[in-house]
């Protein structure tokens, strides 16, 4: 458990989805936080007051949480400063990247010499092992997408929320980092060697009553170039029951890679079941869940109704809209 509240460092984000960890926490833990770190240049904004360590550590924050994507995961050198100003001022810090804490020079000495504490939240010291594909008890829904970053974790912590206003039996599962510090458990499945991910997946949505659900959060896309494989892995070592596809609709290629087109919804849904009978035949897609922000209400819920009449499913945006119909197919 981290302490909190929560500064939110957005480095020099170049744009909202890098600072995707940010956000994730101030919408759905916004009690948690207490402002946002900006440098120059940064082009991401969570709505929280801008403050520098030193206004933060007066105002009570306990923990410096990175809440920014940097391509391959490494830890700028110019942010060096800035957790060793942290810690200094009597801050933990919560880091979501690939890069451990320890691996930068000074840190581990600064935390020691302040009293406090490095969490490196990707990574888990649970040892897995390789996945086995056996049948277990309880029920699992797994959000799919498009592509990488198109609401896969909103949409299952939509979800989640609107079961439990049901009254229905549901779990959130974290497989990114930024889940893992919503839900203060999970695994960032991305660290994970690539023999254990499976395995993992199945760890994370163990054996349970036969009216529960996990919720899991999906990551990455089975059409993504870089991601497909924890894609993979998370299809068969959760044996979901339902999947729902997850899509931003005004991107024209996949996060990070212009020459990939973004493709066709329908092929999206048809790859991801096929690929998810091989641990459970018995898996149906629920619905659409699709990312109309940037259409407008009025354009969103034209789209919404098209894509649900094209793929004769229920078509929703978790946060305008709401996941009800989603739910409503649970059974």
């Amino acid at each position: 458990m981290l302490l909190k509240p929560y500064l939110l460092f957005l480095g020099e984000a170049r744009d909202e989805l890098a600072a995707k960890t940010a956000h994730g926490v101030a919408d759905w833990r916004p009690d948690w936080c207490i402002g946002q770190l900006r440098l120059p240049g940064c082009k991401a904004d969570t709505g929280l007051p801008d403050m520098g360590v030193a206004e933060a550590a007066q105002k009570g924050a306990k923990t410096l949480v990175l809440g920014i994507a940097v391509s391959g995961g490494r830890l700028p050198e110019s942010w060096r400063q800035i957790l060793l100003e942290a810690l200094a001022h009597g801050m933990d810090i919560a880091n979501g990247l690939h890069t451990r804490l320890e691996e930068i020079p000074g840190i581990s000495e600064a935390a020691a010499k302040h009293g406090r504490k490095l969490f490196n939240v990707r990574h888990s010291d649970q040892a897995f092992d390789t996945g086995k594909g056996t049948r277990r008890s309880g029920r699992r829904l797994l959000t799919v997408g498009t592509d990488c970053s198109c609401g896969k974790k909103y949409t299952a912590l939509a979800l989640e929320r609107e079961m439990h206003k049901r009254g229905l039996k549901a779990d959130f599962r974290a497989t990114g980092q930024t889940g893992v510090l919503i839900a203060e458990r999970g695994i960032a499945i991305d660290a994970v060697v690539s023999d254990f991910i499976s395995g993992a997946a199945e760890w994370l949505s163990p054996a349970n009553e036969p009216d529960h659900w996990d919720i899991v959060e999906g990551q990455g896309s089975l059409f993504h170039p870089a991601f497909a494989g924890v894609s993979l892995g998370l299809l068969h070592g959760t044996q979901p029951d339902r999947l729902v596809m997850c899509h931003e609709p005004t991107r024209r290629h996949v996060r990070g890679l212009p020459g990939t087109p973004i493709p066709d919804v329908g092929e999206c849904i048809q790859m991801n079941l096929a690929l998810a009978k091989l641990t459970n035949p018995d898996c149906r897609m629920a619905g659409v869940s699709i990312n109309t922000e940037a259409l407008g209400r009025a354009e969103g819920e034209r789209y919404l109704k098209a894509m649900a009449d094209k793929h004769g499913l229920p078509a929703v945006d978790p946060i305008a809209f709401g996941v009800g119909p989603l739910v409503d197919r649970l059974a």
